[in-house]
C-alpha cells in the first residue's frame, strides 16, 4: 500500500509541475509590425512602422482561439512577457480586397525553448 501511495504522489507532482504555453513564466516575446500602405492603383504607397496596432497571441501550436492582445507602441514594436516555454502563434489583422471580410489574418509562430529567454517573433507585415 506504501508503494501506492507514494507512486500516486509522485504521478501528482510530475503532472502539476509540467506547464503548458501561456502566462506564469519568465519568457518574453518581442517584435514589430510593418505596414505597407497601397494607393488606389495597387502601387506601394508607403511601408512603415506600425503604430497602436493589435497583436493577438495564441497559447500553443494546436489552440485556434487567442489567448490575449497587445498593441504596438509608436514605433511599431511590442513586447509580451511572462511566458512559458512552448509554441506560440502570433497575428494582426491585415486589410484585404479580396477576402469577404475585407481582412485577413498576418500569422507567425514563435518557440520559446528555455526560461528568461527573449525571443524576437518573424516581422509581421500587414496592409493598410
Amino acid at each position: 500500500m506504501k508503494k501506492l501511495s507514494t507512486l500516486f504522489v509522485l504521478t501528482l507532482l510530475f503532472f502539476s509541475c509540467n506547464k503548458v504555453e501561456g502566462e506564469g513564466g519568465t519568457s518574453s516575446i518581442i517584435g514589430t509590425v510593418t505596414a505597407n500602405e497601397y494607393k488606389n492603383s495597387g502601387a506601394l504607397k508607403a511601408t512603415y512602422l506600425a503604430a497602436d496596432e493589435d497583436v493577438y497571441i495564441i497559447y500553443g501550436k494546436d489552440n485556434t482561439t487567442f489567448n490575449d492582445k497587445v498593441s504596438t507602441s509608436y514605433d511599431g514594436t511590442y513586447r509580451i512577457d511572462n511566458l512559458v516555454e512552448g509554441t506560440y502563434k502570433l497575428f494582426s489583422y491585415s486589410k484585404c480586397k479580396d477576402c469577404p471580410s475585407n481582412t485577413k489574418e498576418m500569422l507567425v509562430e514563435v518557440k520559446i525553448t528555455k526560461n528568461g529567454e527573449v525571443v524576437t517573433a518573424p516581422k509581421l507585415i500587414i496592409e493598410k
